[in-house]
């Protein structure tokens, strides 16, 4: 039992990993900002639908969608900032990020972490470019 336990988590890790690189490696060659695409991918949404990120703060996003939310803000935590404090930047998104590994863990205060970590508008304020 422990043997399945342990591969299926290195075998999320791995994945984890391979799709921040395959992300961030599209992207740049592409030459779109991962930054952006990670926001218009899992903060909006069309009209009528819920974003990922609003799943996410209810509590009833999928695994699946999760595990964007995390490799998104890890990669935006190692990104340089598109404007603003390089300081700002790190506490932001690494707050962000802890918040949401929470809620992927199943911390009890985990979707109370995320609603308060997002906050679009200091963020926005601070580093999203005029």
């Amino acid at each position: 039992m422990k043997t399945y336990i342990t591969v299926g988590i290195a075998v999320f890790v791995a994945s984890l990993i391979a799709g921040g690189a395959l992300i961030s490696g599209l992207n740049a060659a592409e030459g779109k900002d991962p930054t952006k695409e990670f926001m218009k991918a899992c903060h909006k949404a069309p009209k009528g639908v819920d974003t990922i990120s609003k799943k996410a703060a209810e509590g009833k996003a999928s695994t699946a969608e999760l595990t964007q939310l995390v490799a998104g803000y890890k990669a935006m935590s190692t990104a340089k900032p598109p404007k603003g404090d390089d300081a700002s930047w790190k506490e932001k998104t690494s707050k962000i990020l802890a918040a949401v590994q929470a809620l992927q863990s199943g911390a009890p205060d985990g979707t109370a972490k995320y609603k308060e970590a997002v906050n679009c508008k200091a963020c926005h304020s601070a580093h999203k470019p005029d």
